[in-house]
């Protein structure tokens, strides 16, 4: 069993309406966590279960994640003030695999952006996060910091690109080499550049957004379906994952 801790929320950020951006003091957790990543957060107010929120950061001290309020976990967690304390399980899940030298492409949409913001700093990678419009644009100053070749694209071509994320990365395929592709984000786009990485024989790397219970590997929640046979053909997104090489899982 993963150790908990209790953690004090030292800045806390509303990003966008409903979108909040939380650092907390966790010097145990930042030390050992690695990229992809979640953390497990009791939400406080009587709620039973625990949610499972991507790692988004990490300090010598600090780790940063942030969530979007969709339920009443979340809507609880977004009552927490500076100074107050979150229980926390983590680091949890197996994260992305990278190699020094590689040349990477990394890309997300939406909420699926909060997961790579450390890829798109220790990689040398161009980066493409999607968004439904630039009002609900996030992080961007973040990753013009981690990353010299960032494009923002947006679906209704309010800001940034004009089009989906995915469209964007393929055009910069046509013209660019790469040695594995990364990605995080709603399952369409999960499925869609899943596909451009098989049709162009590029590695890639896969961090699914699935519903959680346990966290731990002690429940059937979060199962998602692979290409294996038989009693490994389901696997736990919480302990398997979140990340699977696109080549073992089926969307």
């Amino acid at each position: 069993m993963k150790k908990t801790y209790k953690c004090k929320l030292t800045l806390k950020t509303e990003l966008c309406p409903g979108i909040w951006d939380y650092v907390v003091d966790a010097p145990e957790i930042a030390k050992e966590a690695k990229i992809g990543q979640f953390l497990h957060i009791a939400c406080g107010g009587g709620t039973l279960l625990r949610r499972p929120i991507s790692i988004c950061d990490v300090g010598e001290r600090f780790v940063r994640f942030a969530f979007q309020v969709k339920g009443e976990g979340t809507k609880l967690l977004a009552k927490y003030e500076v100074g107050d304390e979150i229980d926390i399980m983590g680091p949890l899940g197996n994260g992305f695999k990278t190699t020094p030298g590689e040349k990477a492409v990394v890309i997300g949409g939406g909420i699926g952006v909060f997961p790579i913001l450390r890829l798109a700093r220790e990689t040398d990678s161009a980066v493409f996060l999607g968004f439904r419009s630039k009002e609900l644009v996030v992080m961007e100053d973040d990753y013009n910091e981690a990353n010299k070749n960032v494009t923002i694209c947006t679906d209704d071509g309010s800001y940034g690109y004009d089009g989906f994320a995915i469209a964007a990365m393929g055009e910069y395929l046509l013209e660019n080499k790469v040695d594995v592709i990364y990605c995080c984000g709603p399952k369409p786009m999960l499925k869609a550049v899943k596909q451009i990485a098989e049709y162009r024989k590029i590695p890639c790397q896969l961090s699914l957004e699935e519903r959680m219970g346990c966290g731990i590997g002690a429940c059937l929640t979060c199962v998602c379906e692979t290409k294996n046979e038989g009693m490994a053909k389901y696997k736990q997104v919480c302990t398997c994952g979140p990340v699977f090489d696109a080549k073992e899982v089926v969307l």
